[in-house]
């Protein structure tokens, strides 16, 4: 018999299409995470930083945003005038407005007008106190930085990357299941779940600044546990369905 391989694609397709058309729902279920950020947590420093003006403009006016660089000392190692010297990790959380077609998407999407030359991409599950599971997806990446002048690159630094989205009672990594749910959501329920993506990125490698080079097993072990932490306290688990 013949196999109609068009046509998985075709609904796939179609279904995505009627993002653009679904009706406006008439209720609102905010997204399980918290938005607020720590001054400290397990050791790291936060450090809040405004969204650039491109993310601003890129999604819906009532898109919000809680970014920051974390900082945190490495035990046991000082620079060679004696000076503390600092893991850093970039965290950001962006909140989804209430229109669908100004929305959130995949950090892949933008990431390469970043810098980032995307290399390979899996899925990992991040552990949490209490037994608590989440699927994140794990991106590596150099990204390359540029003169903002002239435009030309002047570094380039391996990069690891986690991110995931927090609905109001769901948690996934996949942006297309994010977005069959938003449409579930709107057509039985009548409501619009509002999602967070929460990003994390370190670079490893030989870094200038550092004596010593982060492993990418290092860089990774740092984030994970980080991850753990932050999803703890950031995740309101009493809304969270399994």
């Amino acid at each position: 018999m013949k196999r109609n391989f068009w046509l998985l694609p075709l609904v796939l397709l179609l279904s995505l299409g009627l993002v653009y058309v679904l009706p406006k729902a008439g209720k609102i279920a905010e997204s399980a995470v918290k938005m607020n950020l720590p001054g400290y947590l397990g050791g790291w420093s936060f450090e809040g930083m405004a969204p650039s003006k491109d993310e601003i403009g890129t999604l819906g006016k009532d898109t919000r945003f809680s970014k920051a660089i974390c900082s945190k000392v490495i035990a046991g190692q000082q620079s060679l005038s004696g000076d503390l010297l600092f893991d850093r990790l970039d965290l950001s959380i962006v909140l989804s407005g209430h229109d669908l077609n100004t929305s959130i998407h995949r950090p892949e999407r933008c990431m390469p007008a970043q810098g980032h030359s995307i290399q390979s991409s899996d899925d990992v599950v991040m552990k949490v106190e209490g037994g608590r599971e989440f699927k994140a997806k794990r991106l590596h990446s150099i990204q390359t930085l540029k003169d903002k002048e002239t435009g030309k690159p002047v570094a380039s630094f391996n990069c690891l990357t986690y991110y995931f989205f927090v609905g109001h009672d769901k948690i996934t990594n996949d942006h297309l299941q994010r977005t069959l749910m938003d449409m579930k959501d709107r057509l039985v329920y009548g409501r619009d779940q509002r999602w967070a993506y929460v990003s994390t990125s370190m670079w490893y490698g030989k870094l200038p600044w550092l004596p010593q080079e982060i492993t990418e097993a290092e860089a990774d072990q740092k984030m994970r546990k980080f991850l753990s932490e932050f999803g703890e306290r950031q995740i309101a688990w009493d809304q969270i369905k399994p």
